[in-house]
């Protein structure tokens, strides 16, 4: 299934873009084609813009050309992948901790792409995944606090081997578990003015395009086409 959706969005990849490359699982399928793309002559003249280091090394690794947003500060078209996917195309993201990095692409691309299977479709956003949001050490219990008086569940996300998990800024993500979480807008609106919240896991009016993809094939979806 994501080997299908990552197919199908790389057939909106024009030669001469600035790609946006995405962090996680899909992701990571994806740059693998879009390389071989490159070598087989049918792309050229593609600059990719990764988001995590763990995409930009691999990308380095097969050959892809790459350059950052100082370089490139408007992108044509970003692929990327997602955690949860709601009817209007909004996304909660940051499974991977790469929220922030991700956020900045997006908001620079003309055309975001979001690449998923059928399992991270959901009514309603909160319903079958927590929400990462990014914070900065100073101040924890603090912003634990404002999470919590809104309403979540807060857990600090720890790595498989017990220590702190730490984004690639140096920051820590608290997993906060809303349940469905009815007015999204709302939600991101008081979040993202909370001083010490470095980025949050909602993604709205962001995503242009969606890939889905199926045991039967890849569907595309297009923002207002629900």
């Amino acid at each position: 299934m994501k080997l299908a959706a990552a197919s199908m969005a790389l057939e909106f990849v024009q030669p001469g873009m600035v790609l946006g490359l995405g962090g996680g699982s899909t992701a990571m399928v994806m740059v693998r084609l879009l390389a071989d793309l490159l070598k087989a002559g049918r792309l050229h003249d593609i600059v990719g813009i990764p988001c995590p280091n763990e995409t930009a090394e691999l990308a380095h690794s097969l050959g892809i050309p790459l350059a950052d947003l100082d370089a490139h500060p408007t992108i044509d078209l970003t692929i990327d992948g997602a955690d949860e996917v709601d009817p209007h195309l909004n996304l909660i993201k940051g499974g991977g901790g790469f929220l922030l990095r991700e956020k900045i692409i997006a908001q620079a691309s003309s055309r975001e792409v979001i690449i998923v299977d059928e399992t991270k479709l959901s009514p309603t956003l909160g319903t079958r995944w927590p929400l990462p949001v990014e914070v900065i050490s100073f101040g924890l219990k603090a912003h634990r606090n404002f999470l919590e008086s809104l309403g979540a569940q807060v857990e600090m996300r720890i790595t498989k081997d017990g220590s702190l998990f730490k984004t690639e800024q140096g920051n820590v993500i608290l997993d906060c578990n809303f349940g469905p979480i009815p007015d999204p807008v709302s939600l991101s609106e008081r979040l993202s003015c909370h001083t010490g919240i470095m980025a949050h896991g909602l993604f709205i009016n962001l995503a242009t395009d969606l890939v889905v993809g199926g045991l039967e094939g890849s569907r595309h979806i297009q923002r207002g086409e629900q």
